[in-house]
């Protein structure tokens, strides 16, 4: 999956900054002091590295599992729902087995 060969710091905690900067909004130097706080010294610099490289690695392997096969052929099915009091479009994409693939 994810390689953290050659870094200082396990992959855990590099995982985990990460996924804080990019699940929060922190800036660089207040994730340094969360990690302070926590008895790791992490200079804010390292840590923009860090999400500079694995963010499109993490992206990468999220998208991996997410596409499915549609097959050859697929059909647009509409219908009207009521959202928030007013009625509305939906549009579906669905393959043969009824499965849908995409909506708008």
């Amino acid at each position: 999956m994810i390689n953290c060969k050659g870094h200082r710091y396990e992959k855990d905690l590099i995982l985990r900054c990460v996924q804080w900067y990019l699940g929060y909004p922190l800036d660089y130097r207040n994730l340094e002091e969360m990690i302070a706080e926590r008895g790791v010294m992490v200079d804010h610099t390292s840590l923009y590295c860090w999400v500079l490289k694995f963010t499109l690695l993490l992206e990468a392997c999220f998208r991996r599992g997410k596409k499915q096969p549609v097959g050859l052929s697929w059909r647009m099915d509409d219908t009207t729902i009521k959202f928030k009091g007013q009625w509305k479009y939906l549009y579906r994409a669905v393959d043969k087995a009824g499965q849908p693939v995409d909506f708008f």
